[in-house]
């Protein structure tokens, strides 16, 4: 786990045309989890400001959510 959390500052461009309230909820959202041990990558932080932009409905966002889980779970019992 990374010591700081900068996600922000990791891929503006997945935040540049939310406003600022927006982003602030995003961002404690995502630190939530980062301090329970949680390590965001850009796809998960990807579908979740694609959300809160309105470029997917919430179907989408599960579908992509329950496929990352997947995909890590499958990564977790490879190893």
């Amino acid at each position: 786990m990374s010591t700081q959390f900068d996600i922000q500052a990791r891929w503006p461009e997945l935040f540049a045309s939310l406003d600022a309230v927006t982003t602030t909820h995003i961002i404690n959202t995502l630190a939530s989890g980062w301090h329970e041990g949680w390590e965001p990558n850009r796809e998960d932080v990807k579908n979740l400001t694609d959300y809160a932009r309105g470029t997917i409905d919430k179907a989408e966002y599960t579908r992509r959510a329950d496929a990352a889980a997947r995909t890590h779970e499958a990564r977790s019992t490879a190893v």
